[in-house]
């Protein structure tokens, strides 16, 4: 059986990490959506290479400039995360939150409605907000996965 996943920051290295292992086990996992902030290029290539169809550019700039390249490879593209989220039809097995920072805290409250597993390789968001987390966690049934980013 597939494994449905997303992967919040898919550009980054936590990211690059994650679809290095997908791309191993390709049968394995179907990935539903990736999101970037500033990296079309990559994500793109992703996009493509992983058969995704669903993306989030959170840089508004790049989201306008680059919205038709990717509507031409039959992606749709989104800027607000939660707008992605509800044209995912259920949960989702994984969810690997890789944004690093504190940008990384809120798109982790808000995927984890939408997720059985979500895995955070981000300490801060952990340590600033983990009161928050915790209790959606315990809401949604979510299991908690700590990612070690070093």
């Amino acid at each position: 059986m597939d494994k449905n996943i997303i992967i919040l920051g898919s550009t980054g290295s936590i990211g690059t990490s994650t679809l290095n292992i997908i791309r191993r086990n390709k049968k394995k996992f179907n990935i539903k959506l990736l999101t970037a902030n500033n990296n079309i290029k990559k994500i793109l290539s992703q996009s493509i290479e992983f058969k995704v169809n669903k993306i989030v550019i959170q840089n508004k700039k790049k989201y306008i400039k680059f919205e038709n390249q990717f509507k031409r490879n039959n992606i749709r593209v989104f800027f607000e995360l939660e707008k992605a989220l509800k044209s995912i039809n259920k949960k989702v097995h994984y969810t690997i939150n890789a944004i690093s920072g504190i940008d990384g805290l809120e798109p982790t409250i808000k995927i984890i409605k939408y997720t059985k597993n979500i895995a955070i390789a981000n300490k801060e968001s952990i340590i600033c907000g983990w009161k928050f987390i915790k209790n959606t966690l315990k809401k949604n049934k979510t299991n908690f996965i700590p990612i070690d980013s070093n």
